[in-house]
Parts: C-alpha cells; sequence; structure tokens
C-alpha cells in the first residue's frame, strides 16, 4: 500500500512512437512545392498509376464478370499470364452474379438490369460451351 502512494505522483505511462504518423508530419512539414503530386503514395502497393474505376454497381458486376472469364479460361490469369479453367468455380461465380440479380430486384435502373442481364446471359452460354 505504501509502494501506491509513492507513485500516485508519478505517471506510469508509456510513449508510442508510430512512423506511420511521423512521416506524415515531416511531409506536411515540407513546402508544398516539395511534396510532388504525381508521385505513388507510400500506401500504393500496386506499383501501377492511373485513377481506379469508379466504384458501383455496374463496376462490381463488370468485375464479377471478368473474374468468371478468368475461372472459364476465356482471359488468361493475370498472375500466371496462363489460361487456366476451373469450371466449378466459374459456376460458384455466376450463381453469385445471379444471386444479386434477384437480391436487387426492382432496386436497379434500366441500364444496370441490362448490363446484369446480358452478362449473364453471356456467361452461362459460355460455361455450357465449356462444360461440354
Amino acid at each position: 500500500m505504501d509502494d501506491e502512494r509513492k507513485n500516485e505522483g508519478q505517471d506510469k505511462g508509456f510513449i508510442i512512437k508510430d512512423r506511420r504518423f511521423s512521416a506524415q508530419r515531416e511531409e506536411e512539414g515540407k513546402p508544398k512545392e516539395e511534396v510532388k503530386k504525381d508521385e505513388p503514395s507510400k500506401d500504393d502497393v500496386s506499383g501501377k498509376e492511373g485513377p481506379l474505376p469508379e466504384i458501383n454497381f455496374n463496376s462490381l458486376i463488370l468485375s464479377l464478370s471478368t473474374s468468371a472469364l478468368i475461372q472459364l479460361g476465356e482471359i488468361q490469369d493475370p498472375q500466371t499470364k496462363q489460361p487456366a479453367k476451373n469450371l466449378s468455380l466459374a459456376k460458384q461465380t455466376i450463381d453469385l452474379i445471379g444471386m444479386l440479380k434477384e437480391k436487387t430486384k426492382g432496386n436497379l435502373t434500366p441500364d444496370e438490369e441490362r448490363l446484369l442481364d446480358s452478362i449473364l446471359y453471356d456467361l452461362r452460354m459460355r460455361f455450357v460451351r465449356a462444360k461440354g
């Protein structure tokens, strides 16, 4: 108990130094001319430059469609640069797009519905051809 009374007046805290924040402070301290906007950010791990597409329902469907085309062997795998078929995974991706169609029924714009219908039809026909 006596030890507790002795330490009451003392700060028992600890110091955390996070390099992310210190790097940010260093950059903020630079004149604006020195901070180049064309440089890729430190958080960008893709190594590619350029704007990313807008995130919306159509881009989600197009992304899933591209995945299905890769799984069907229609497009080469971006990592291996070789076409690779995985029909069970392709079926699952096509079924996922079909589920999204059912769950979003009545909530889509006419353009979104047309895109979804045409992509589903195309992917299902490609799957049947790849299967048989």
